[in-house]
This record gives structure tokens, C-alpha cells and sequence, in this order.
């Protein structure tokens, strides 16, 4: 019998008052999880049990890291090295390649992408229930590129090729979106990003103008992660 998953959440948000990434994750969660704050050096310990690991995003940049990253990336690659499961979000997918794969497979990207977004699986996936293509919260402005074996992209965008990845063998996946984050959450972050003067206010208030689709894909990843 497969023991109870045990989570930890580590939470990579900068500006804990403005983006809440454990409670859009704890929404979902039906078992118990400990969250963990990477950017003040507090992360689980490997010897407590856990199982499965969630990797949130963050305001932070990949290609742009403080000490405290470096903290996660150890963590990351010793987690990877004892066989537990891990899911990175967009900060925390790009986190994944960057400890695992190396510095050159993650960039600004070429063009942020905002909003509801279309995203095409590359193959038929367990990972998304199965669906061909689905609609999910987005907000990057680094990406994944040039995946190498036995990283295998999942899941596509025009403007960003590499949505999702996994590692063939392994129980590592990345997400470059946020399914984790509802219709209602994402228009009061984008409010309070234009508030606050955010960068790139134009790109902000024109995903607030977009038709909203979630297609609910948090809970086919989920299931999937926590089963593995």
C-alpha cells in the first residue's frame, strides 16, 4: 500500500502582501501541507517526510538571482537526488530547469505573456486529463528554452514554446502558467500590479480587458502529481 503523500509548498513569492501563492494553492489541496518561505531561507527539512514538493512562483526573476535562490537550487537537486515528486509553477518550472538542466536553458522572454491564455499539449497527457488544448491564467516575463533529453516538452503557446515539461522517468514536472490562480484572483492581482505601478502597465490592463477562460486544468494536474 502506497503511504499518504506528505506536501510541502515552497513559497517563492517576494511581496507576501501582494501575491499569495500557498493560499491558491491550498484551495485545491484536500490533504494536509506545510508551506515553506525560500526568499527568507526557510525551507523543509529532506528528513521529515515529504513526499511531494510544490515550487510557486514568484515576482523574482530567473535570470536575475539573490542568495536565497541558490538555498532552493541545493534543496532542488537534493530533493531530485532522493526521488521526490516536484511541481514547478512558472517561477518554480523555470527554478526546476535552471537547478537541473543549467543557466542557459532559461530567458527573459521575448515577449511577456499576460492573461488567459490557449495552451496546446505537444502529446496527449495525463498531466491535463488528456485535453488536446485547455485555457489558464498567465503572467511571465522569463521562459524555459531548448529542452534536452530527458527533459521532454508537454505543452505550447505561439509566443512561448515550452508551457509545460516533465522528466522522462522521473516525477518532475513544470508548469509555465497558473492554474492555480481563479478568474476572481487573477483580475484583483492584476488590479493591484497597476496600482502599485507595476512595469509593463499597458500589457496589464490589456489582460484585464480579455475574455476570462479557466478551464479548471489545477485539479487534472493535482490529481496526477499527488498520484505519482
Amino acid at each position: 500500500m502506497s503511504k499518504e503523500p506528505r506536501v510541502a509548498i515552497i513559497d517563492n513569492s517576494i511581496f507576501p502582501d501582494l501575491y499569495k501563492p500557498v493560499d491558491h494553492w491550498k484551495k485545491y489541496l484536500s490533504i494536509p501541507f506545510q508551506s515553506f518561505r525560500a526568499p527568507e531561507g526557510v525551507l523543509p527539512d529532506l528528513d521529515d517526510g515529504f513526499t511531494h514538493i510544490i515550487l510557486t512562483g514568484s515576482e523574482a526573476s530567473i535570470v536575475e538571482r539573490d542568495d536565497w535562490v541558490y538555498q532552493e537550487v541545493d534543496f532542488i537537486r537534493q530533493a531530485f537526488n532522493r526521488n521526490l515528486a516536484l511541481l514547478g509553477s512558472c517561477y518554480g518550472h523555470q527554478l526546476l530547469v535552471f537547478s537541473l538542466l543549467g543557466e542557459a536553458h532559461v530567458r527573459r522572454s521575448p515577449q511577456p505573456e499576460i492573461g488567459w491564455i490557449k495552451i496546446r499539449a505537444s502529446q496527449l497527457h495525463e498531466l491535463f486529463g488528456w485535453r488536446e488544448e485547455f485555457y489558464s491564467f498567465s503572467i511571465h516575463f522569463d521562459e524555459v528554452i531548448d529542452l534536452k533529453p530527458p527533459f521532454h516538452a508537454l505543452a505550447e503557446t505561439e509566443i512561448c514554446p515550452i508551457q509545460a515539461f516533465e522528466i522522462k522517468g522521473e516525477r518532475v514536472w513544470g508548469i509555465q502558467f497558473h492554474p492555480e490562480i481563479n478568474v476572481e484572483e487573477a483580475r484583483f492581482f492584476l488590479n493591484e500590479l497597476i496600482l502599485r505601478g507595476w512595469p509593463n502597465q499597458d500589457l496589464l490592463a490589456q489582460a484585464l480587458r480579455m475574455e476570462t477562460k479557466d478551464s479548471g486544468i489545477i485539479n487534472s494536474i493535482l490529481s496526477f502529481f499527488l498520484s505519482h
